[in-house]
């Protein structure tokens, strides 16, 4: 990994005010503390986290947000599992990802968490559905077939589901990744860039439902983009630089995103 750390500046930027207490009987999907992750050593050690300390409250939509390098791809996938930090702590719920070894924390990733990535990751052999149903298949559990009808009718792929993914436009195979990481019903849903390969129709339709997902379904969705029309769609933004979260945004807008990542060099 390259240019983690910006030399233009001498001095980091400076810390994000504490968050505010959590609402009275929300918990927490995931959340860390004092989350360091270090690539390398001697001359070649980067910081890519920063003793990062972060909350995602249940049925919320979270964006992490900031300049090439800063950290919001290494934070997601340490919060996921997809990596280990070099320091501090990780949770899914009540569980510290630090405790579990690997066949745990891959069962813990099966059960409980959902993915969507922006090369969708589908199966080509299999079609729409047997992919949707994939992780329970993997996990041994049977289907909720009222749930999966739910999620194949939010999704529009009622009359795609017996294709495969090369017989399927961008935006449907998108629908399948979405569908898929619902499917269990995870505790939690990260989402690296999931539109980036999107024109910004479907993008705009992708990010409609997972949204709905939100409002209708309770769903909890963390997400890295660098787009600030995909960050509007969110609850709340994470601004990271340096390997720290330096601002987090409210009720965000695409200008007022614009406008702090102009002002963070991205």
């Amino acid at each position: 990994m390259t240019n983690l750390i910006p030399t233009a500046t001498p001095t980091a930027p400076a810390l994000a005010p504490p968050p505010p207490p959590p609402p009275v009987g929300v918990e927490a999907a995931a959340h860390s503390v004092g989350a360091s992750k270090v690539y390398g050593s001697g001359q070649t050690e980067v910081n890519a986290l920063r003793e990062v300390t972060v909350r995602f409250d249940a049925g919320r939509f979270t964006a992490i947000m900031g300049p090439s390098g800063s950290g919001k791809s290494t934070l997601m996938q340490c919060m996921a599992g997809l990596d280990r930090l070099s320091g501090g702590e990780s949770y899914i719920g009540d569980v510290a990802l630090s405790t579990l070894g690997d066949k745990a924390l891959t069962e813990l990733r099966r059960d409980r968490i959902g993915f969507v990535f922006q090369a969708f990751n589908l199966i080509p052999t299999l079609d729409a559905a047997e992919n949707i149903a994939l992780p329970l298949r993997l996990a041994g559990r049977s289907v909720d077939r009222d749930w999966l009808d739910e999620v194949v009718r939010a999704t529009g792929l009622g009359d795609r589901l017996d294709h495969r993914p090369n017989e399927l436009s961008g935006g449907q195979q998108q629908r399948v990744a979405v569908a898929r990481a619902m499917a269990s019903r995870p505790a939690i849903i990260f989402g690296d860039e999931p539109t980036g390969n999107l024109d910004s129709k479907t993008s705009a339709e992708i990010l409609e439902f997972m949204r709905a997902a939100v409002d209708e379904h309770g769903q909890t969705i963390v997400m890295v983009t660098h787009d600030p029309v995909s960050a509007s769609y969110s609850d709340r933004v994470l601004f990271l630089a340096d390997g720290r979260i330096v601002d987090e945004m409210a009720d965000p807008t695409a200008d007022a995103v614009f406008d702090r990542l102009k002002a963070l060099g991205d």
